[in-house]
């Protein structure tokens, strides 16, 4: 079962979950310095402020050696004509603090597409900013850190979607966000979780099919197939947080705190997603919290997301299972900084690539707008056939 955290996180001892996976290892605490930026009177005033959001999750100690490198990057943005996009998985003082679009998938696409800045840093992972990248190719976009990949983007190709095609011809393909631009390229509109039941169902729609390709998220595809009734062809990809959490955790959480309202991403296995009082999207699940208030609540996604909605919802009690996305967590602020600074890893797609990609992904920001689609909970799985 995931480690459990029933407080804010502190970093004293026994807390239930490592602060060092959280917030950075106490061997980057002196980041700031190494790079000659300091806590002074002026950084404290220009932070402070933003210190009020995170102070649930970062400890009042640690703060003088984030609150720098803070300061700096929002300095070097307006210089730089940059804006970052945070991913909801993104640790406090990124989310909070740098991040000038915040959200889901779905959200930082349209971000992406519409900014006005001259250059995008990704806060996430890779095939985000590929993403952004296929969508404003005169911009620059940068990644902090080069192998802050994905399990489910790696678990496909361009090649095998091809072969999939032949397969399958006339079946259309939709394929999740979380693949590389390559397989965008290959499929016929693209979907997040916030949208994929509605995309599924217009694609059936749209080519008049009684099946649908829907790639490479196995448990995304039997979730979105439990909703639509649609006949689902499936990878065997899966994510390597939202895989890990079963039935059993549910039923130890239940026990341990009673009339806990626990949330399902749809990442996660269909008997999960049964078993939870509410299944969603990232986006999906910060509305519920925000709306409904539950007195406690468990989040079963990354980590990362109850400090972040916790902020915005300070009097709802978040149990936090500690399941880390490890690409997620290989952004910092550090890292951020030095892409910056040195406006390195730049993103860069063939242009036919992209091309392609983009016709995709511009068909899932075509349709209509809707509010983050939730999942029926306590469907019986559906059959998918997995390929």
């Amino acid at each position: 079962m995931a480690r459990i955290i029933d407080a804010p996180l502190t970093g004293s001892e026994g807390s239930g979950c490592d602060p060092r996976a959280v917030h950075g290892a106490w061997g980057s605490l002196d980041a700031a310095r190494k790079r000659g930026l300091s806590y002074s009177a002026e950084v404290k005033a220009e932070t402070d402020a933003l210190y009020e959001k995170v102070k649930h999750v970062v400890p009042a100690v640690e703060w003088p050696a984030y609150a720098p490198l803070i300061a700096a990057i929002n300095t070097i943005k307006r210089q730089k004509n940059a804006v970052i996009l945070a991913h909801n998985y993104m640790t406090s003082e990124i989310f909070h603090c740098v991040g000038d679009f915040r959200g889901d998938s779905l959200q930082l696409a349209r971000e992406a597409a519409q900014t006005d800045a001259a250059v995008i840093v990704q806060a996430g992972v890779h095939f985000m900013a590929e993403t952004s990248k296929v969508l404003a190719p005169e911009k620059t976009v940068l990644i902090p850190d080069l192998r802050a990949g994905c399990s489910l983007a790696a678990s496909i190709t361009g090649a095998d979607v091809r072969l999939i095609k032949e397969r399958f011809p006339g079946v259309p393909v939709v394929t999740y966000v979380n693949t590389s631009a390559d397989v965008k390229a290959e499929s016929d509109v693209c979907c997040t979780s916030s949208n994929a039941a509605a995309v599924v169902e217009w694609a059936a729609r749209e080519w008049n099919s009684d099946r649908v390709i829907l790639l490479p998220d196995e448990y995304l595809a039997k979730n979105v197939a439990a909703q639509t009734g649609i006949k689902i062809i499936a990878w065997h990809g899966r994510c390597e947080v939202h895989e890990r959490f079963t039935v059993a955790d549910i039923e130890e959480l239940r026990a341990a705190y009673p009339g806990v309202v626990i949330l399902a991403h749809p990442e996660c296995p269909p008997d999960v997603m049964a078993a939870a009082d509410f299944a969603g999207s990232t986006a999906a699940l910060q509305d519920y919290v925000l709306e409904k208030r539950p007195a406690k609540v468990v989040l079963l996604t990354e980590c990362s997301m109850s400090d972040n909605v916790a902020a915005a919802a300070p009097e709802v009690d978040f149990v936090r299972p500690c399941n880390l996305c490890p690409h997620m967590k290989r952004i910092t602020l550090e890292g951020i900084y030095d892409a910056l600074v040195e406006m390195k890893h730049e993103v860069t797609i063939p242009e036919d690539v992209r091309v392609r990609a983009k016709q995709a992904i511009q068909r899932m920001l075509d349709l209509p707008k809707e509010k983050p689609r939730a999942f029926k909970v306590g469907m019986p799985e559906t059959a998918v056939e997995l390929i």
